[in-house]
């Protein structure tokens, strides 16, 4: 699968597992999620920024070219509108930035936007089942991105651990389910919110 084609599909993927939230109760916006300290709002916030960042981070800023206009909640009144069109520009922004072979500036360093559009596709694919496990949604997963992303991250998994990007593997060894091991990978419960 093209970098290009697994961005967007996690994106869209992320969008579906808002649908729960368009109506009643309002209060699950409040609830919690499987990332200490987020509720359902506090998390999609996080992955609209992402998107935000995208744009100019793809088209070649540096970070302190963005610098803080990001900050803060950027979901306002209307926050499935928003969350909607930050990801369509992030689409966008990803797929010129991949297919123009351009270097992203992030803040560990310089990187290939290919790499930086696999991040961001793990990002929505495993904060879209946070989402989705808070509010009552379908847990599974497109077994193909699954299976991309995990072969993508297998490499990566003790560098974010070390970074402090994840938490710790759930203790265990799994079941096997191949979406539920890179649940795992990224540090969270296939189980939640069961202890």
């Amino acid at each position: 699968m093209h970098v290009t084609d697994l961005h967007r599909r996690s994106v869209e993927a992320f969008l579906d597992r808002l649908a729960p939230l368009a109506g009643p109760p309002a209060d699950r916006w409040a609830s919690a999620t499987p990332c200490p300290g987020w509720d359902v709002r506090a998390l999609v916030n996080h992955v609209v920024v992402e998107d935000l960042w995208t744009v100019p981070l793809m088209g070649g800023a540096t970070l302190e070219e963005v610098g803080d206009r990001f900050e803060g909640d950027v979901l306002g009144d209307d926050p499935l509108g928003t969350a909607r069109a930050a990801a369509e520009a992030a689409v966008t922004a990803a797929a010129s930035g991949v297919v123009a072979g351009r270097t992203v500036h992030l803040s560990f360093g310089d990187a290939p936007a290919e790499e930086y559009a696999c991040q961001l596709a793990a990002d929505h694919l495993v904060h879209g089942w946070d989402v989705a496990v808070a509010t009552g949604g379908d847990p599974g997963a497109d077994a193909e991105l699954v299976e991309e992303l995990a072969a993508w991250f297998a490499d990566r998994e003790a560098a974010y651990r070390g970074a402090g990007v994840i938490g710790d593997r759930p203790p265990g060894s799994g079941d096997g389910d191949p979406w539920h091991e890179l649940l795992r990978a990224f540090g969270r419960r296939p189980g939640w919110p069961t202890p």
